[in-house]
């Protein structure tokens, strides 16, 4: 509570260990991590190393998957030992390989996905959701609203499917709703390769703004 009032509120060590009623002594005093935490510290360090992102919570519950009984107070009182609690600076870095940009010849080859994003007259925001078929250059499906999160565009994929069946690659590029583990897994369950573009390299989707073009009405 005393470094909660120091850091959020910026008040002196000595004025939030008096609002306390804690020591200064005992407010600098470095929490130890017994040896019988040996177990949680290697674990904690496997899934830090692996989702260096993850807070608390997303590694308590890796850890219970994992098949570690440990309760959530004993791994937080060794998550804030090992100031995993702190802010960490990484820096996420994207390495995709060059995919061939050449036109499939069929069609259910490779669809394109992409997201569009313009705002009505009072200003409110709200993106479009475009799959293309690359071999046919045919728009099968354009979802409009102002979200459109993994499930959504999940949900569409599904429709889809059923009139049209699904391609043998999709690609895509980096944001956040076409990079989730959610879309992930449901590609991979279904055989589907994800292609994705890299990162700062928004020509590698040119065969979806050319198609964008032949639906676009012209006035």
């Amino acid at each position: 509570m005393a470094r909660c009032l120091v850091q959020e509120q910026e008040l002196s060590v000595k004025q939030s260990c008096q609002a306390v009623s804690l020591s200064r002594a005992a407010y600098y005093r470095k929490t130890r991590v017994s040896v019988n935490d040996t177990a949680i510290i290697e674990a904690f360090n496997a899934v830090v190393a692996k989702h260096g992102r993850w807070g608390f919570w997303k590694c308590h519950d890796r850890l219970r998957l994992d098949g570690h009984a440990w309760n959530h107070k004993r791994t937080w009182r060794v998550y804030r030992a090992m100031k995993l609690n702190l802010p960490r600076r990484t820096r996420k870095r994207l390495i995709r390989p060059i995919q061939p940009l050449d036109v499939p010849s069929l069609p259910n080859q490779i669809w394109a996905l992409d997201f569009m994003s313009d705002s009505l007259y009072p200003g409110r925001r709200f993106r479009t959701l475009n799959i293309l078929d690359e071999g046919v250059r045919e728009a099968l499906a354009i979802e409009i609203d102002t979200s459109l999160p993994a499930t959504r565009v999940v949900r569409v994929l599904e429709q889809l499917e059923t009139w049209r069946g699904l391609p043998q690659a999709i690609r895509l590029d980096n944001g956040p709703e076409l990079t989730s583990q959610y879309l992930a897994d449901w590609c991979k369950n279904k055989g589907i390769e994800l292609r994705f573009i890299q990162p700062g390299k928004p020509n590698q989707n040119h065969l979806l703004s050319a198609s964008i073009d032949l639906i676009e009405p012209r006035y």
